[in-house]
């Protein structure tokens, strides 16, 4: 077991510290569906010189897909007094804000960090939050688009979003905004935890959707299988901002590289233990994206994917 002393730790360089690090980590899902981003997140760390156990230790804390445990679990991660705290997405942040002020916060893909109330701006955040950004408005047409070119005759798509995210009403807006002028309808869904996912479903093809655009969170990532399960069942082609969404089944994934995303929170990491304030380090936005299409997916739901869409695909699930 590593002994934790209390002397500071930043400022320091690898010789000069006295003590192990404390990272905690709060996020939506269950720990099994956040796994494979573990790992990531310790090679990225790992690329920086910090050896888990002899330099970090990591307080995870999962939600377990209850977004109303978030509060209870910052509460107590705060408790433990970390030296910092990574959060996926801008519900737990929201959660750790309103324990701390003072513990620095590195958010991993937040939708809207601005809109989300996380930061003031992303060039100077201002506060004790800083980290990376999910382009969701700026992936919304393209998502759009490219179901319009996979799925034949389509004019009705639904949109899965939580209540309340600044970043899924932006989706929604941006939607509404684009989907006349292609004549599509966009049939918003909202469900407030996991157990209505299923009513969710019910409510789309009730209304004729033929696809549904799954609006990213940490909450859908982790039910990522699910969701693919339940397109299937219910005949619809569903695209998200995440390529994991097709490799987890889902038609369409297009969005940011996730590992990069990692690489990106060990920098800030780094540099805050070395003696930056989050405040002073502005919020990154992704510049490397990837289109994942599954090709399984497209023969179960009786699509025939156009050749030129295949030769756009980054990496094509068969």
């Amino acid at each position: 077991m590593a002994i934790v002393l209390l002397a500071p730790v930043y400022g320091t360089s690898r010789a000069q510290r006295t003590r192990v690090i404390r990272i905690g980590i709060l996020a939506t899902p269950t720990p099994e569906a956040w796994e494979p981003r573990l790992v990531w997140f310790k090679q990225a760390l790992a690329s920086r010189g910090y050896v888990e156990g002899q330099d970090y230790v990591l307080v995870p804390r999962f939600a377990n897909n209850n977004i109303d445990q978030l509060d209870s679990l910052a509460a107590e991660l705060v408790r433990l007094k970390p030296d910092l705290i990574a959060t996926i997405g801008a519900a737990p942040t929201k959660a750790v804000m309103n324990q701390t002020g003072t513990i620095p916060i590195v958010v991993i893909g937040a939708g809207d960090p601005v809109g989300s109330g996380l930061v003031k701006s992303l060039a100077r955040p201002g506060g004790n939050v800083t980290g990376t950004s999910n382009s969701f408005t700026d992936l919304t047409p393209k998502t759009l688009q490219l179901l319009r070119d996979t799925v034949r005759d389509l004019s009705r798509i639904a949109v899965l979003v939580l209540p309340g995210q600044a970043s899924h009403q932006q989706v929604v807006r941006t939607m509404h905004t684009l989907a006349p002028g292609i004549g599509i309808r966009v049939i918003p869904v909202e469900i407030p935890s996991a157990r209505e996912l299923e009513q969710g479903f019910r409510t789309m093809t009730h209304q004729g959707a033929q696809a549904v655009v799954v609006a990213h969170a940490s909450i859908f990532l982790g039910l990522k299988r699910q969701l693919a399960e339940l397109c299937l069942a219910n005949r619809l082609a569903g695209a998200s901002f995440a390529p994991e969404y097709a490799d987890a089944g889902l038609l369409i994934g297009y969005g940011p590289d996730p590992v990069e995303f990692y690489n990106r929170t060990a920098y800030f990491i780094d540099r805050i233990l070395k003696g930056a304030s989050p405040a002073d380090l502005p919020v990154e936005q992704p510049t490397k994206f990837e289109f994942a299409l599954n090709l399984r997916t497209a023969r179960a739901l009786g699509i025939s994917v156009p050749q030129a869409l295949r030769l756009r695909a980054d990496r094509i699930i068969e």
